[in-house]
């Protein structure tokens, strides 16, 4: 089944106090055929994380680029890597809980 995903791109920006905050501008859209999605545990210093990731395939789109955000499902998932075959792409998608 394909899932209608907005993609969006991360501007940062300092805040008058010296933090940074990061806003979230639309860049498109992709049809994605999402494949299963696989969780493990990721040890921090603050404690675990639980990570989810999910391979995805969709028409190759030169706005896929890593470190975007597609956001499809009621969920945020970032682009960890994308590789290009055939006029199709693959998408490694991360999601952090």
């Amino acid at each position: 089944m394909r899932v209608l995903a907005g993609l969006f791109e991360g501007l940062e920006s300092q805040t008058p106090y010296g933090g940074r905050a990061v806003s979230w501008e639309p860049v498109g859209s992709a049809w994605l055929k999402p494949g299963p999605q696989r969780r493990r545990d990721k040890s921090e210093p603050g404690g675990v994380r639980l990570v989810e990731m999910m391979t995805a395939e969709t028409r190759a789109d030169t706005r896929l680029t890593t470190g975007r955000v597609l956001r499809f499902g009621g969920a945020d998932w970032r682009i960890r890597s994308s590789e290009t075959v055939g006029g199709q792409a693959l998408l490694n998608l991360e999601r952090i809980s």
